[in-house]
């Protein structure tokens, strides 16, 4: 059983910065690509980032690109997603996610693609 535990969300001012954090169970982490979504009240659940298994390959969402990194750390079984230049927009519960035996540099941006998930954490941006 894969588990996936996200942390560092919480309140900040626009303008600031968080990082997030996701921590997996299991020995799929590093064959697999990552990704981190998001989902506000009332709407569909969006890709934010994704990484493939190596972290050489990465790929963002519009509305996050230039001011997002996504990275990860296969020897902790962690992925991370530095957020920069937060705007209220982006509140949100984010997700971490797994892409199992993903190979190669594609990431996946459809969340119905992705096998695991975790629980979420809140980022709620103030103006």
């Amino acid at each position: 059983q894969v588990q996936l535990v996200e942390s560092g969300g919480g309140l900040v001012q626009a303008g600031g910065s968080l990082r997030l954090s996701c921590v997996a169970s299991g020995r799929i982490f590093s064959n697999s690509a990552m990704g981190w979504f998001r989902q506000a009240p009332g709407k569909e659940r969006e890709f934010v980032a994704g990484i493939n298994r190596s972290g050489g390959f990465k790929s963002y969402g519009d509305s996050v690109k230039g001011r997002f990194t996504i990275s990860r750390d296969n020897a902790k079984n962690s992925v991370y997603l530095q957020m920069n230049s937060l705007n209220p927009e982006d509140t949100a519960v984010y997700y971490c996610a797994v892409d199992e035996g993903r190979s190669g540099t594609y990431i996946d941006r459809t969340p119905d693609t992705y096998d695991y998930w975790g629980q979420g954490t809140q980022v709620t941006v103030s103006s």
